[in-house]
């Protein structure tokens, strides 16, 4: 089959899904893209259930948004890819977010409160971590503080400092990274 061909065919199957809602068209159209946005998946995610996560939502959104494709603007195969594309984009920010999180309970110990009423269990920060939160530069500590210690939400601290996102974010890192680095030596 010639590219041309399959252009034509791809065309087809996605006319038939937008405008027929054609499962047998969309089983089509998924056994012939999934096995490259399962490639592309393995190659950026480095996980094999990651790869399927990203074809199952990649199609997904195939499926649900089929009616806006446009043959005229892309080929078949554009029009999922920057699907895919931007459903990794997603994916890998959510796989970051989730470590820096994880990061943050790592560095973050509490001790057990000698004054714990009946089974419930209190914890405190300990006093080194609260002491060595002191050493760290200004603008580290507000936000550590402001996420940690008020709870605040990034965006909420954002807004209250008056600063961007973005901002807040290298901040708790670096932060974090410094909390870590003073602890270390003193954790078990």
């Amino acid at each position: 089959m010639n590219p041309t061909d399959n252009h034509e065919q791809l065309a087809a199957l996605m006319d038939r899904i937008a405008n027929h809602r054609d499962k047998r068209a969309f089983s089509q159209l998924f056994a012939m893209l999934a096995p490259k946005i399962n490639a592309f998946g393995n190659q950026r995610l480095n996980q094999q259930g990651l790869a399927m996560d990203l074809v199952q939502e990649t199609m997904s959104r195939v499926w649900t948004k089929a009616h806006l494709y446009r043959p005229e603007k892309a080929a078949v195969t554009t029009w999922v890819f920057t699907i895919m594309r931007n459903q990794c984009f997603d994916m890998l920010r959510k796989v970051q977010h989730n470590r820096e999180d994880a990061f943050g309970d790592d560095i973050w110990p509490m001790i057990e409160s000698e004054q714990a009423q009946d089974d419930d269990t209190d914890f405190l920060l300990s006093d080194s971590l609260l002491q060595h939160l002191d050493e760290l530069p200004l603008q580290q500590k507000q936000v550590v503080k402001g996420i940690y210690l008020q709870e605040l939400t990034q965006q909420e601290l954002a807004d209250k400092l008056n600063i961007p996102i973005g901002t807040v974010k290298s901040r708790l890192r670096l932060g974090l990274q410094k909390l870590k680095s003073y602890m270390e030596p003193h954790h078990d």
